[in-house]
């Protein structure tokens, strides 16, 4: 299956080089998909993102992965591939909501040089509550390995050091697999990627219509 991998916030296409091997062992064929939030708006990174689809996407059904703002970038690209949309989504460490993180940083000067639009679009509750959820199989990865203290900005929540389990999935809960993993890395995990190969190999191609008489 085509598996399109679109890297999070403050991180390259190379931040997914790891799991990309692994499902190429699976027998997968994951494509790269990069963006800079510094440079680029929303509507420019998610228009790219359908054309890379539309162009280099060949099997029948395939399958979308973002990590952090690539989970955002996937759902706000949903309603331009409502003819062809993905068989499977997979969003590692999403901020599924407003997050802490996202509302505090988004006050300063250097976080709205270095994430542009997209950063601050992380902070605005109307923008957050729109976003569409995949009409097909979706998994939700939120990380757990941040440290807990009532003391800290996340409390004792579980969290994976920028969100918590909580803001990574939700009103989707029934989608989250916790993971013993930090926002960063949370792409590198054994268990990410074991769990997605299994849930792949579950999904079948849609039927091809079939052709006119005389034309098989």
């Amino acid at each position: 299956m085509d598996i399109v991998l679109i890297h999070g916030m403050g991180r390259t296409p190379f931040s997914m080089l790891r799991l990309r091997r692994q499902l190429r062992r699976a027998g997968h064929t994951p494509i790269l998909f990069g963006y800079s939030p510094t440079f680029e708006s929303l509507q420019g990174a998610t228009a790219r993102l359908v054309r890379l689809i539309e162009r280099r996407v060949d099997s029948d059904a395939y399958a979308l992965v973002g990590h952090s703002l690539g989970a955002v970038l996937i759902r706000a690209s949903l309603g331009r591939l409502q003819r062809r949309p993905p068989a499977a989504c997979f969003f590692l460490s999403p901020p599924m909501r407003v997050c802490k993180a996202a509302r505090f940083f988004s006050r300063f000067w250097v976080y709205k040089i270095l994430t542009g639009e997209m950063g601050q679009l992380l902070a605005n509750d109307a923008f957050m509550q729109q976003l569409p959820m995949p009409p097909a199989f979706t998994r939700i990865y939120a990380g757990t390995r941040g440290p807990r203290a009532r003391w800290l900005p996340l409390g004792t929540e579980p969290n994976d050091l920028i969100l918590s389990v909580s803001e990574a999935t939700g009103d989707y809960p029934q989608f989250a697999v916790e993971v013993p993993a930090i926002h960063a890395f949370i792409m590198h995990s054994k268990l990410v990627y074991d769990d997605m190969i299994r849930s792949l190999a579950t999904i079948e191609p849609p039927a091809r219509p079939n052709p006119p008489c005389g034309q098989a």
